[in-house]
Order: structure tokens, then C-alpha cells, then sequence
């Protein structure tokens, strides 16, 4: 059996003009042994899994011998040029059009209408107004139609250039034999009899109309791609390595990881690292959505493409290029587009079958006007509009755009969804469980009370507990530190005791901070205040603080609440979601933070070997489960869910096995990533009930011949820029907080 590789291998494709030309490339690919391969449209993209054995060259002679051309894509930077190369020439193509359609239309069309006006030679002087616009300015769809000739297939394209070239031949050998037709009809009257030139105008008409609709389309087309690559641009270019104290200005792909770097404000970071020395705000808008700055100095983490806004910077680099936060963010983003959803998916079965249905609804159209007994010339019109008004190339463009966008929206609030699968499933969950430590809570201990049990201060027995846990690296001694502050007294003889505490000498006294366990271990009575002060904490943790053998005082810990939990649980019950906390605390602990937070069902004392069959439970009861989650526990649960959702601080096995990925360290990301997937498949599900109801509407409407093949073709172009257009308005989509009256 052949075995494809990790990596794919993906590919720039130029030439597609429809969903149809998507489809055709991805069946040849996939026709190679081992390949599979998936080609968007919208994107212009192909990701090609490749076996071992085949190369990057054998997927782009693939793709060239369909009748397309493919380069193995390297940079944004490449998409964009050629992005702009194809928007010049339709541009061009465009302007030829549109400058010779007009005198044309209006020469056709008084001559047709006032035949007194007609001159010797006015047919021929049609004839040249408009050959440039059929030959040169419809040269995209003919080339596209002969290629899909030369693989015997059929496309959008086959449909536009029959329909041009149909127009156009017609009216030729029109005027060439001085065939005499009784007249046609333009939507405000009937031409008088003679009138074969006003076909010029239609296909000459009908090629600008498509022309200018497939400009816009792509201008807009390149807009929805470029959001992808929004975040990449952010990056930094350069970067200032400090060596020797010196700063030294290089490429930004040149630093290495344990490099110094120097951040002036104003600029952007050019990696991810630690802070050294300085202090600062950073603007993380661009990256986690959130507007308010954030104070930094040493001991920091930051990430690339943050603006430092105020002070000066030093930072130690410890992911450099690639493996930046930014640069990840921005690859999954563009990976997330590649994907197809299942209503993608179906969309290209329907778009494969639908163009050869449609020409044989046109000889159909052609020979029931016949055999009904009408001439020749209407059962022509009724024909070329059929074929006209049929382009499904909004039906191909419905999906794609709105996904596109709103996956990159959604990297820009914060939020990275791997793909259209995770926007579905998004959707789809009425139950989200979330997670208590590093989820619900921060994860960070803070000081929560003090108590005095001698005639020390409490001020005094939070100092010399600051003084011995600064020495020591567990979370519970990092929050006494913190409360304790700044000019801490030394201490001498330091000694960390494993799960219990931690002991030195401070002003010239032995002080110990620990359990009530480790006290009676070693011989220190607690006072009975102490325990009474010990069992009235209920969900905080309490250490006691010992100095010259007798118990002073105590210090009470706990992991604090995210202040965005209450509101965003809210926001989570406005959606119709219920929520559930999931904990290993025990039922008081776990009932306390699920009261402040307002969660109203809690699994508590669950292990993180039962997790998954908590997730599991919910699932069989017929719950549709989001799982929340972010340390190294929580990644089979994630896995598990039919929605995966992780903090992006947390672990890489939590990030790894979850579907979104919560950038912001604010749980209201959980609220916006539903409302947006909300707002997505809505917007999917209206680009498709507009392409599939213009497409049932006009066909018959054309088939009776009630549609002007000119007008035919504007309403198709119409259609297929709506399309992207209403895709687009996700760009401006902000997270509704008002019901819990958050700003």
C-alpha cells in the first residue's frame, strides 16, 4: 500500500474560471496513485497529498495536462502578483469591451429601431465594431471552452462562449445570405423587420456584461483571499540584534533563537520571546482582538507582530520564522480555507453535473420552439438565453468566499478555526463543558486574605513569607511574592520542601511556610485559631507561616476567576447553550466557581483518565459537546468532543488535538466563535438559496423565451458578484455583548 507523506504539497492554479474547472482538476489528481488532492476555487489553491515516490512535478504536469498550469505555491507574495496579473488583463479585456460595445449598441439599435437611418455598409461596420470584442475581449471563455473540448468535459465557460459565438455567427450569416427575420425583441419594443445586426449587440452586450461581472469578481475574490494572509503582513521585516550592549539592524529571517533583540516604540516585534529588560504597553489587537494595551516588562512572554507603544524593549527570542505564533496562526488560517465543507462538497457534485444538463436543456429549448411551429430566429433567442442565464458560477462561489472570510475574521478577533469541518461543528454544539483551571480560572494563584495569630502584624508575616518563597518556583510561593511586593528582606539557608513548603532564615529567625501537616512534621504546634481559621477557607488553599517555632500567621491562595468568565457563560446561555463545568475539584470547590461564574451543571471530581468518558456520557445523551479546555489533561477530551476548543496559553497537546484555537486569553472568544460560525453558514445558506432560486427561477423563464439573451447575461454576472459581495460583509462582523452588557 502506498503511504502519502505528512506534509502537502500545495499548488498555485491559474486558468480556472469556474467550480466546474475545480472538479476536473481535483478528479485528475486524485486519479494519480496514492494522491489525494482537494482544489478551491475560490482561493485558486490546491492542497496535494502526495505518496511516497511522486514529487511536487508530477502534481503540476497533472494539472497541466487537464488544460490548467500550477506552480507550487511559496509565498503570499506570489497569490498577490498574480492575483494582480489576471486583474490587469480582464481589466483590459474589459475596457476593449465595454469602449466598443457601447457605439455598437447604439448603432444597432437606431438603425434596427429607424430603418430610414440605415446606410450602405452599416451591416459591415458592425460586423468590425464587433469582432474585436468576441475575438479578443471573450478570448478567457473561448480558450477556456476549447480546452474543456480537447479533455471532452464541459464547463461555465462552454455555456458563454456557445452563447457568444452563437450570437455572433447568427447575425453574420445573417447579413451575409440577406436573410430578412420579422423583427426582435429588446425589452421595450420590436426592432423592425431586417434587424439581424442587433445580434452583434447581443453578443457583444452579453461578452462585456460577463466580462465586467467576472472583474468584479475577482477584484473581490482577491480581497476575500487576502484577509487570509492579513495576519502575515503584520510581521516585522527587519529586526535590532543587541550584541555587546550594540543594536544592529538585520532581517528579521536572520534571528535565531536565544538572540537579543531591541523593540523601539512604534514598532512591531519581530518574534516571539521574553521580555529582558524595559518596560512597556503592547497593542495586541491584531493578534488577539483585544484593544486595550498590555503592560509588560521583565519576565514577560510577547509575540511577534504585537506594536510596542511606549517604552523600549529587549527581548530573548524563542521562536523565530515559522514557528511564531503569528506565522503559525496565519498558515492554519490559510490551510482552514483549502478544506472543503460537506455543503461545499455538495455543491461541487451539483456544479459537475450541471453544465452538460444545461446544454441539453438548450437543444431541447431549440428544438421545442421548432417542433411547435415557431420560426427559426425565436427558438435561436430562447436557446442562447438558456445557455446564458445558466452559469452556476455563483452556486460555486456561495460556499468558498463566506468560509474564506469567515475563517479570517476570525483569526482577527482571536480566534483560529482549522478548518470549515470546525466552523460546522461550531455551529452544530448545544452544550459547551468547560474546564475549571486555566479555563474557567487563569491558572495564576493570588493572595486572597491574610491572618495574624501572634502579635505580629499580618503586613510583617506576609513580608518574611515573601521573602523565604521568592526563592522558591511553585505557583502558591509566585502569589505570595507577588502580594508581598517589592523590597523583600534576603534569606540565608533556603530549603524547598516538596509539596509541602519551603523554609530559611529572615532577620536573623528560622521561618517556615507550609501545611498544617508540615508544621505537625516538624514539631511546630498550630494554635487551635489557626485550624478554625484553616476550615473556614472553603475553596481557598491555606498555608501557615511559622517563625521562631511558633505559628504567626496564615495566607490564604486561590486561582482566580477570569474576570470575562461571568459574561461570557452568559453570552453562551443567550445562544441557547447550556453549559457544564468539569473539574477534579471537589463538589464544594467546584459548586463555589461554578456559582460565581453562573454555570448551572457541574461534574466534579472527575479525573483526567475520565475526562473523555465524561465527554463521552453527554454524547450518548444525545448532546452535541464543546469541549474548553487548555492543559495536557484535557487533549483526549478535546479529541473526543464533536468540538475542541483550547487556550491558546495552554498546552501543546490541548492545542494540537482541539479544532479552534482561543488566541485571547478571554473567555468571551468561546461566545464570538459561535456567533461568527452563526453568522457564516447563515451567510452560506443565503448565497445558496439566491443561487439555487435564481438559477430555478430563470431557466424556465429563458426556456419560454422571455429573457432577453443581453439581459440574461447581465442578471449572471449579477449574481455571481452578490454572491461575494454578501460573503464579504463578514469582514465587519463584531461580537454582540450587549446582553450581558459588556463593552
Amino acid at each position: 500500500m502506498t503511504t502519502t507523506v505528512d506534509a502537502p504539497v500545495e499548488l498555485a492554479v491559474s486558468g480556472m474560471t469556474c467550480a466546474a474547472c475545480a472538479g476536473r482538476i481535483e478528479r485528475k489528481l486524485n486519479r494519480l496513485d496514492g494522491v489525494r488532492a482537494s482544489v478551491n476555487y475560490a482561493t485558486e489553491r490546491a492542497i496535494v497529498h502526495l505518496p511516497t515516490g511522486l514529487g511536487a512535478h508530477d502534481a503540476v504536469e497533472a494539472v497541466r495536462k487537464a488544460g490548467y498550469d500550477a506552480r507550487v505555491r511559496h509565498r503570499a507574495e506570489d497569490d498577490r502578483a498574480a492575483h494582480t496579473a489576471t486583474v490587469a488583463d480582464l481589466r483590459r479585456r474589459l475596457v476593449v469591451a465595454a469602449v466598443l460595445a457601447i457605439p455598437l449598441g447604439n448603432l444597432s439599435i437606431s438603425l434596427a429601431l429607424a430603418p430610414s437611418l440605415r446606410f450602405p455598409g452599416w451591416e459591415p461596420l458592425c460586423v468590425l465594431l464587433a469582432l474585436p470584442v468576441v475575438a479578443y475581449s471573450a478570448w478567457p471563455f473561448h480558450r477556456a471552452a476549447l480546452r474543456n473540448l480537447r479533455h471532452g468535459s464541459s464547463s461555465m465557460d462552454t455555456l458563454v462562449s456557445l452563447g457568444v459565438l452563437a450570437s455572433f455567427g447568427w447575425a453574420v450569416w445573417s447579413l451575409a445570405a440577406g436573410a430578412s427575420g420579422p423583427g426582435y425583441w429588446l425589452g421595450f419594443g420590436v426592432t423592425a423587420e431586417g434587424a439581424d445586426a442587433v445580434y452583434l449587440d447581443v453578443a457583444a452586450g452579453v461578452t462585456t456584461f460577463l466580462l465586467a461581472g467576472r472583474y468584479f469578481e475577482t477584484r473581490s475574490r482577491r480581497n476575500a483571499v487576502g484577509l487570509l494572509t492579513a495576519l502575515a503582513g503584520l510581521a516585522a521585516k527587519d529586526a535590532r540584534v543587541v550584541r555587546d550592549g550594540v543594536e544592529q539592524p538585520v532581517p528579521a529571517a536572520s534571528l535565531r533563537v536565544g538572540d537579543l533583540f531591541a523593540v523601539r516604540p512604534g514598532e512591531a516585534l519581530p518574534a516571539d520571546g521574553v521580555v529582558t529588560d524595559g518596560a512597556s504597553a503592547l497593542d495586541t489587537s491584531a493578534i488577539t482582538g483585544e484593544s486595550v494595551p498590555v503592560d509588560v516588562g521583565p519576565g514577560d512572554r510577547v509575540v511577534g507582530g504585537t506594536v510596542n507603544r511606549s517604552g523600549r524593549l529587549v527581548v530573548r527570542a524563542t521562536e523565530v520564522g515559522a514557528n511564531t505564533q503569528l506565522a503559525q496562526m496565519s498558515a492554519l488560517a490559510e490551510q482552514a480555507a483549502q478544506r472543503k465543507a460537506a455543503v461545499q462538497r455538495l455543491v461541487d457534485r451539483v456544479c459537475a453535473v450541471f453544465v452538460p444538463v444545461v446544454l441539453v436543456l438548450a437543444a431541447l429549448t431549440l428544438a421545442g420552439w421548432l417542433v411547435t411551429g415557431h420560426g427559426t430566429r425565436e427558438a435561436f433567442t430562447a436557446a442562447v438565453a438558456v445557455l446564458i442565464i445558466a452559469c452556476p458560477c455563483a452556486l460555486g462561489l456561495a460556499t468558498p468566499t463566506a468560509l474564506m472570510v469567515g475563517v479570517a475574521r476570525a483569526a482577527q478577533l482571536g480566534v483560529l478555526i482549522k478548518g470549515p469541518e470546525a466552523l460546522e461543528a461550531t455551529r452544530a454544539v448545544d452544550t459547551v463543558v468547560l474546564d475549571k483551571t486555566g479555563t474557567i480560572t487563569t491558572g495564576r494563584m493570588a493572595v486572597v486574605a491574610t491572618a495574624a495569630f501572634a502579635d505580629a502584624p499580618e503586613r510583617d508575616v506576609l513580608r518574611w513569607a515573601g521573602a523565604v518563597e521568592a526563592a522558591s518556583e511553585h505557583p502558591v510561593a509566585a502569589a505570595v511574592v507577588t502580594a508581598a511586593g517589592e523590597g523583600l528582606p534576603a534569606v540565608t539557608g533556603f530549603e524547598a520542601l516538596v509539596g509541602a513548603g519551603a523554609r530559611g532564615e529572615v532577620d536573623g529567625a528560622p521561618v517556615v511556610v507550609g501545611t498544617a501537616a508540615l508544621m505537625a512534621e516538624l514539631g511546630v504546634t498550630a494554635p487551635q485559631q489557626a485550624h478554625r481559621w484553616l476550615d473556614d477557607l472553603g475553596t481557598a488553599t491555606g498555608v501557615l507561616v511559622a517563625r521562631a517555632g511558633a505559628v504567626v500567621g496564615g495566607i490564604a491562595v486561590r486561582d482566580t476567576v477570569r474576570p470575562s468568565a461571568a459574561d461570557a457563560v452568559a453570552r453562551l446561555h443567550a445562544l441557547g447553550l447550556k453549559t457544564v463545568l468539569l473539574t477534579g475539584d471537589g463538589p464544594a470547590a467546584a459548586r463555589a466557581v461554578a456559582d460565581e461564574v453562573g454555570v448551572p451543571d457541574v461534574l466534579a471530581g472527575v479525573r483526567p483518565a475520565d475526562k473523555v468518558a465524561a465527554v463521552e456520557a453527554l454524547r450518548a445523551a444525545g448532546r452535541r459537546v464543546a469541549v474548553v479546555g487548555d492543559g495536557v489533561n484535557d487533549g483526549p477530551a478535546l479529541a473526543a468532543a464533536d468540538l475542541g476548543m483550547a487556550m491558546a496559553r495552554g498546552s501543546d497537546v490541548a492545542a494540537q488535538a482541539a479544532d479552534v484555537i482561543l488566541v485571547r486569553d478571554d473567555l468571551h472568544a468561546v461566545p464570538d466563535a459561535v456567533e461568527l460560525a452563526n453568522r457564516t453558514l447563515g451567510t452560506i445558506r443565503g448565497n445558496l438559496a439566491w443561487a439555487f432560486g435564481y438559477n430555478a427561477a430563470a431557466l424556465p423563464l429563458a426556456a419560454f423565451g422571455l429573457l432577453n439573451p443581453l439581459i440574461a447575461g447581465a442578471a449572471m454576472s449579477l449574481s455571481s458578484v452578490l454572491v461575494v459581495a454578501n460573503s464579504l460583509r463578514l469582514r465587519g462582523y463584531l461580537p454582540d455583548r450587549s446582553a450581558v452588557g459588556t463593552g
